[in-house]
């Protein structure tokens, strides 16, 4: 049996790629390799958990390509050599551009720290989300792994999960216990894409 190849975007600690790592190292993504990290800061920690497990990891910023065009030519090329069989977007802040999505359409996934399509959009990432969540009055949200497609958090939804707003919570607690069902989900969707495909 052929090894399912992935690639993963990053921008941030990498909390999300590290949970795939430890599915992929404890077996509950069998048959699974992550083959590259792509980070869009050179700073972020994802970048040193990548190297930790020895997984080929870059940087491709903003400062060394201004322009998106040549940024993200920059992110096909590396994502071209590393042939991915899925590209996971695992706290990547940057939208991926139709060129890339077309690409690898049907190959890309994105998880997203809210029920989409509640509170997704292009001003909904990071602790946005959890302060739009609770300005809303909402009793429950939760964290969404869907497909990219050209839209912004619109692609067909593949796993949800709900935690329940507390009474009391801040965007940091809400977002905290978010990230514990982002860690469970993630792994198991890209599992359930590991075994369709096989």
């Amino acid at each position: 049996m052929e090894t399912f190849r992935i690639s993963v975007l990053v921008s941030g600690n990498g909390s999300n790629l590290q949970c795939i790592i430890d599915a992929v190292e404890d077996g509950r993504i069998a048959n699974s390799k992550i083959v590259g990290v792509i980070s869009s800061s050179e700073n972020a920690y994802a970048l040193e958990r990548a190297r930790q497990h020895e997984i080929p990891a870059a940087a491709v910023t903003k400062y060394e390509y201004a322009d998106m065009r040549d940024r993200m030519d920059a992110i096909l090329k590396i994502l071209d050599g590393e042939h991915p069989d899925l590209i996971v977007l695992a706290g990547y802040l940057s939208i991926l551009p139709a060129k890339v999505v077309e690409k690898y359409r049907g190959r890309i996934i994105n998880i997203h720290p809210a029920l989409l399509p509640k509170f997704g959009g292009k001003d909904f990432y990071g602790i946005h989300v959890h302060e739009a969540v609770l300005a809303a009055g909402e009793k429950e949200s939760g964290a969404t792994v869907h497909y990219v497609d050209e839209g912004v958090d619109t692609g067909k939804i593949i796993l949800q999960e709900k935690v329940p707003v507390l009474p009391g919570d801040d965007p940091q607690t809400l977002r905290e216990r978010v990230l514990e069902i982002e860690h469970k989900i993630l792994p198991e969707a890209i599992a359930m894409i590991e075994k369709a495909r096989h």
